[in-house]
């Protein structure tokens, strides 16, 4: 079984996408794949469950049978922080807890697990002996390999460094990283940028993904989008 964590820039970077896109180029090599995404917030209620619109689309496209609850058990309503959804609601997260529901995820017959974090690397989730704790902890304590995508934007290349800096200094692997225009194409010096990105995060690249025409369909876009993944850079996990 290959594990892989999906982070990024920042929120609303694209990880949901990518993911997706990610899933179904391996699924066209015949494999299976189970999804964790272990904290949202932003839901609504579905049949009296929280629904995040993220899980659900990694849902939708993993193929182990998963229910919404196991690919997303810590989930809330408001669309805020999540150390601070989880204080508005008298509760708390821990890296415990995030822990044993990936142990539930591991049971599966998986080729492969994604894990898709929430907004940025260094994402809090709250607060333990006066120590902030950070999602990050949980990769690195389970040294899971991590994917960086890079939203091309005005302020990606600073904003690529920082979080590599801080991916190597966790003692967790970076993969390799995708640029994704997906979410913006209005970047000036696109291509210029990139080579700078090659150049100073000096790793490899697993994909570039383009902006699609609107006119697409989100499924269609995902379908295109999944055949530019280089899936042989995944040969090394």
């Amino acid at each position: 079984m290959k594990k892989l964590f999906v982070t990024a820039t920042d929120t609303d970077a694209g990880k949901t996408f990518v993911s997706c896109a990610i899933i179904e180029s391996l699924k066209q090599q015949s494999k299976q794949i189970a999804v964790f995404k272990p904290i949202s917030a932003g839901c609504d209620f579905v049949d009296g469950i929280l629904v995040n619109e993220d899980a659900k689309l990694l849902h939708e496209h993993a193929n182990c049978q998963q229910s919404i609850n196991e690919i997303n058990p810590i989930a809330f309503k408001q669309p805020i922080a999540p150390h601070i959804a989880a204080q508005s609601e008298g509760c708390q997260i821990t890296l415990e807890s995030i822990t044993d529901h990936f142990q539930q995820v591991k049971q599966r017959a998986a080729d492969y697990i994604l894990v898709e974090g929430a907004g940025g690397w260094r994402l809090p989730i709250g607060f333990k002996n006066g120590d902030g704790q950070f999602l990050s902890d949980f990769v690195a304590s389970e040294a899971l390999p991590v994917i960086l995508i890079v939203n091309m934007k005005l302020g990606c290349l600073n904003h690529a460094l920082l979080t590599l800096q801080s991916i190597k200094q966790s003692g967790t692997d970076c993969l390799g990283w995708i640029s994704n225009c997906a979410v913006d194409d209005t970047m000036d010096n696109l291509e210029e940028n990139i080579e700078a990105l090659q150049a100073l995060l000096q790793l490899p690249m697993i994909a570039h993904i383009p902006y699609f025409d609107s006119k697409l369909s989100y499924k269609e876009k995902i379908k295109q989008a999944s055949a530019l993944i280089d899936t042989t850079k995944f040969n090394t996990l």
